[in-house]
């Protein structure tokens, strides 16, 4: 069928990261990823999925927001729960563009979380990009497609996920030399340790020789060095236990 996509989860919670933390909204994981990153949490994304058609997405999307359907936010253009996809890798799928598209139209503001390792130019510009850049310890870092940068616009975020002081000091450079904090929010988010049960040999080690750091490190660092990011923990593990799922 020609408008399905494979997928993991959809379920509505608050969101944990980004400039939208704390704000309720339903998240579409899609199945499939082609990065292993040393810190993922959604292993069992890379497999366990169903193929769905768009209209049961929508359904299924529509049934969760309901409950805000009479919520007035004055002042404010977009709707309650906010929509996200994510993975997994998104964009390994090819109807998640048209799928967003059709999301933006019912009036929901659409988030989409991607590593940065593919093209983001061809997503609706009605759609907030929230762009990894790999760093040295998610053992990924090759995969960056630093062409995706010319394409990012103010509505998008750029997040470095940090595990290690040599992380933190490429994250650094990488806004510099590319002057990221002119283009968009920057995001600066802790590695929260991986529990047993996220553990997985399928993904990458940190590399060797370089150094764990702390939240209360990284958070001092940013303020030491003055940079121009947002910092952020992953609330939604602060709130339900760190593996659970539909959270």
């Amino acid at each position: 069928m020609a408008d399905t996509l494979v997928i993991n989860e959809i379920y509505l919670s608050l969101q944990g990261e980004s400039t939208f933390a704390g704000l309720p909204c339903i998240f579409i994981r899609l199945t499939g990823c082609d990065l292993r990153c040393s810190f993922c949490d959604t292993v069992y994304a890379f497999t366990e999925g169903k193929k769905k058609t768009f209209a049961e997405i929508f359904e299924k999307t529509e049934a969760l927001a309901r409950p805000f359907a009479t919520i007035q936010r004055p002042g404010l253009d977009s709707r309650l729960p906010l929509v996200e996809l994510t993975g997994g890798e998104p964009l390994l799928q090819k109807n998640t563009v048209p799928l967003m598209r059709q999301l933006c139209d019912r009036g929901f503001t659409v988030l989409i979380e991607t590593s940065g390792a593919h093209d983001i130019s061809g997503i609706d510009p009605r759609v907030r990009r929230i762009m990894d850049l790999k760093c040295p310890g998610s053992g990924e870092m090759e995969q960056n497609l630093y062409a995706n940068i010319p394409h990012l616009k103010s509505t998008d975020e750029v997040k470095f996920v940090i595990g290690t002081v040599e992380d933190y000091e490429w994250a650094r450079e990488q806004i510099a030399r590319y002057k990221l904090d002119a283009l968009c929010p920057l995001l600066f988010s802790w590695v929260h340790p991986l529990t047993p049960e996220q553990q997985s040999k399928v993904l990458k080690k940190v590399p060797a020789g370089l150094t764990a750091i702390s939240r209360r490190d990284l958070a001092e660092r940013i303020i030491a060095d003055a940079l121009p990011v947002r910092f952020q923990i992953q609330q939604h593990k602060i709130v339900w236990p760190p593996e659970q799922r539909g959270v």
